[in-house]
């Protein structure tokens, strides 16, 4: 292929040689289709329309300046201009900056006198706003605040939160000039910065201006505020903090003791400030804001531990502190109150006081606690364990003093504040001077359920409590129950609060009942207390998969409710019901009532337990979900089953969807689809259908003739015989004794599979840790070879390459040659040619001399 092309260009070189002409044609044609396809290019249509010119997005009565056509270059001389600017930067066609632009205006009309708002259009291509900025989401805030800035608003956009904000950013410090407004400043359970600076010597001190940026950089991290910052002037109100020097900053905690900026180890900048003030800083609540689309913020804090979620209403520009909140702030500090909990007696020793809790007998609605008392070396000490004698620890054993102490107390009525105090009797085991027993009795307080709650008082009296509780070694809580209650327990809560109004779909899918509307403006019980049925509480336990909802008491009030919902749940004999999410049943009256039984009966989380468990009936439970193809697939199955089975009125074809209906734990699948068949009056032996089969018609048919209740006392006389006798009970007992028997003989056999599984195990491990060395030293001649085939690789590849380069010098060389040969046979023939022509004319120049010649000789 190579010998054709060089000859080819050998002709072209020779021709062009022998015909120049030929090479201005050639010029010439190329140069003439060039110019023939610029002209066909240049009149085809552009298929693509161009962008419409943008408009104003906001209307020209809002005080706002919009720069539709993204002029960036503006921005800068405006917000020079201004003490403080906001810039919303927008896209014309998203739909959160349209919802964003009413909320906007609304706060422009406002503030317009005090901020100045501008707009900036950063879609618009030709603008600056677009080519200089990647903006990945819309709508953006940004604040600036005279110099200072940008400061980003990570917040909703809804107008009373982003008035507050700006609120917030205009006056960042609060001045506090006398005492009483430093004690109110600090009483309030949110962090508070106190910063103390003179101005008597200069107008303006020169760490003033750090500590206002230090409060504008707090509002950069949090767009609520919570961490607030004042200023103090007077020297004898700085004095209530111990702040005796000039410039120095105070952060004032709850729980510990207050800390003062340390301005020799650190640097007095306003970074360091706001890094040491989040760094060192305590609340009791989080306010918690989920943004609405795809993020992980709720999951980062559901997973550090138990969470107590407050949905309550919340007015960012509220004036006067909200009782609702004042009352949750005062149950969270003393929750977290652990300072005077240690038990230390007036000796300076640390006692340790451990109880154990039995429910008695004889009332269902207390326990009675023996504690023991233990007294430590000190305070510091980490000996002190809770550990009961032998003898205390059987329930025979405490029950005559329990017996003793508690019980002639039972038939009065206990409150639930003296229960701790007045109803307390002390006596001795045995003498010793560093521990005593003591027995208390407290009523339980059972968390009531929905329906019970909406029973009232009057019904709630008639519920059952659970038939036991189990005996527990607790501390005991002191006083009200409440205070200290997180450094008793190893189930700590942590308060998270959450507006209602913007959080409500969240409350409903954790069970709150009622619209929003009726959760924002329905109030009831007493105004006093700021109690209202708009707040709701939920304890969601991510690690157990359990979440716990408040059903509050109408005669209860909203402190009493909540200080009982958490006692509760840090008890270890809790009487918190698991809350069970599910889809609303259908309600239907007289009509729904008249229709003929549905051929598969839909089961919700509520109609669950009164269907499957019906003693009359055996019911086939279908277990889906919405997004299950298999399940999907068994449909027609399914419907065909259940039209055989439709003239037998004891057999219910049921399905439930767990993907929607939250089912208690011992009722839950591990996979769908899944088939249980509930037997009448044989609740209890439960069968699933197998796995290995295939879902048939002809197999679903066989299960539930042969597992159902007629069908089974049809193969079991004895049964029958034992109900002959007149004892059902007894009967019940029968066939619970001959399943423990089967499932005692099924672990046993269990038991020896296992053994034999294990010394499989064993000998599978040592022949695998044999093969292991093995191909170890295979693997290591393996790398060596592999190491030297690569050298010989290396060393081929080099050589290879050499040989390559000389090729290629000997193709050039070779061409050259060729190009040389190629010319000099056209200069040769062009030689010849000069010859002959030189000849030729010698020879027609002979001609004449030789006729002359002739004719004179």
């Amino acid at each position: 292929m190579l010998r054709r092309v060089r000859q080819s260009l050998r002709q072209v070189l020779f021709l062009m040689a022998r015909r120049p002409d030929l090479l201005c044609g050639a010029i010439v044609l190329s140069v003439l289709l060039v110019l023939a396809l610029m002209l066909t290019c240049s009149r085809a249509k552009n298929v693509v329309a161009a962008a419409r010119p943008p408009v104003r997005f906001f209307s020209a009565e809002a005080p706002i300046i919009d720069l539709y056509l993204g002029q960036l270059d503006q921005v800068e001389r405006l917000r020079s201009v201004a003490e403080v600017s906001l810039i919303f930067f927008y896209a014309p066609w998203c739909a959160h900056s349209m919802a964003a632009r009413q909320e906007v205006q609304q706060v422009a009309k406002k503030l317009a006198k005090q901020v100045q708002f501008v707009a900036v259009n950063c879609w618009y291509s030709q603008g600056k706003c677009r080519r200089q900025n990647r903006l990945y989401h819309y709508p953006i805030i940004h604040l600036f605040y005279r110099r200072f800035g940008p400061i980003e608003y990570k917040g909703p956009f809804v107008a009373l939160y982003v008035e507050s904000f700006i609120l917030r950013v205009i006056t960042p410090l609060t001045y506090l000039p006398s005492r009483a407004t430093l004690e109110e400043f600090l009483s309030n359970h949110e962090p508070r910065v106190v910063g103390f600076f003179q101005f008597n010597s200069s107008p303006q001190p020169p760490g003033y201006i750090t500590y206002l940026s230090s409060a504008l950089q707090a509002l950069k991290r949090d767009f609520r505020g919570v961490v607030r910052f004042g200023v103090v002037t007077n020297k004898q109100v700085a004095e209530a903090i111990s702040l005796k020097e000039d410039e120095s900053v105070y952060l004032h905690r709850i729980l510990n003791s207050s800390l003062i900026f340390p301005r020799l180890e650190r640097n007095f900048t306003s970074e360091a400030i706001c890094s040491w003030v989040f760094e060192h800083y305590q609340t009791v609540l989080k306010w918690l804001q989920p943004p609405g689309t795809k993020s992980r913020l709720l999951e980062q804090e559901l997973t550090k531990g138990p969470a107590l979620l407050l949905f309550l209403p919340y007015n960012p520009l509220g004036s006067k502190p909200d009782p609702i909140l004042h009352q949750i702030a005062d149950i969270a500090v003393r929750y977290h109150s652990c300072e005077n909990n240690d038990h230390s007696g007036s000796d300076g020793r640390s006692h340790l006081l451990c109880c154990q809790s039995v429910l008695l007998p004889e009332s269902r609605t207390s326990v009675c606690e023996v504690c023991l008392r233990s007294s430590g070396q000190s305070r510091s000490s980490s000996s002190v364990r809770c550990s009961f004698p032998s003898t205390a620890r059987g329930g025979d054993v405490l029950q005559p003093h329990l017996r003793h102490c508690c019980l002639h107390r039972l038939p009065a009525p206990v409150s639930t504040e003296s229960a701790s105090s007045l109803d307390c009797s002390n006596f001795l085991s045995s003498y010793s001077p560093f521990s005593q027993y003591s027995a208390c009795c407290r009523p339980v307080e059972p968390q009531l359920n929905e329906s019970q709650a909406k029973e009232g008082p009057d019904m709630q009296r008639l519920t059952p409590p659970p038939l036991s509780v189990p005996p527990s070694s607790v501390t005991q809580q002191r006083g009200d129950g409440i205070t200290g209650l997180r450094c008793q327990t190893n189930r700590t809560l942590r308060f998270y609060l959450l507006d209602v109004a913007l959080n409500w779909p969240l409350a409903v899918r954790l069970g709150a009942t009622g619209n929003r509307t009726a959760a924002l403006h329905q109030e009831a019980g007493n105004p006093g207390d700021g109690s209202s049925h708009r707040s709701f509480a939920a304890i969601v336990n991510l690690k157990d998969e359990v979440h716990y909802v408040l059903h509050r008491s109408p005669a209860a009030t909203l402190t009493e409710s909540l200080e009982a919902f958490i006692r509760n749940f840090s008890a270890p004999y809790s009487l918190l019901q698991r809350h069970l999410v599910g889809e609303e049943n259908r309600k239907g009256g007289e009509e729904e009532a008249r229709r003929p039984r549905p051929l598969i009966t839909e089961l919700t989380t509520s109609s669950f337990l009164p269907s499957v468990m019906d003693l009359q009936k055996d019911v086939l439970l279908i277990y889906y979900t919405q997004w299950c193809g298999f399940c999907s697939v068994l449909n027609h199955i399914i419907i065909h089953l259940a039209r055989l089975l439709q003239e037998n009125s004891t057999i219910t074809v049921a399905r439930v969807n767990v993907a929607r209906n939250d089912l208690p734990w011992e009722f839950m699948v591990d996979h769908v689809p899944s088939i249980l068949l509930f037997p009448r009056y044989r609740k209890h032996m439960s069968v699933k259908f197998p796995d290995d089969l295939p879902i048939t018609l002809p197999n679903l048919l066989h299960f539930v003739l042969q597992h159902s209740g007629s069908a089974h006392d049809a193969d079991k006389p004895v049964a029958s015989s034992v109900k002959a006798d007149g004892s059902g009970a007894a009967a019940v007992l029968r066939a619970e004794f001959l399943a423990l028997q089967r499932e005692v003989q099924t672990l046993h056999h269990a038991r020896e599979r296992l053994s034999q599984q294990l010394a499989q195990l064993w000998r599978d491990n040592r022949r695998l840790t044999f093969e292991t060395l093995i191909l170890e030293s295979q693997n290591a001649e393996l790398q060596r070879e592999r190491q030297s085939l690569e050298e010989q690789h290396q060393e081929k590849s080099r050589l290879l390459g050499k040989a390559v380069r000389r090729l290629q010098e000997l193709a050039d060389t070779s061409e050259n040659l060729l190009n040389e040969n190629t010319l000099l046979r056209i200069l040769l023939r062009a030689v010849r040619d000069r010859t002959e022509e030189q000849e030729q004319e010698e020879e027609e120049r002979k001609e004449p001399e030789q006729k002359r010649s002739h004719m004179a000789s």
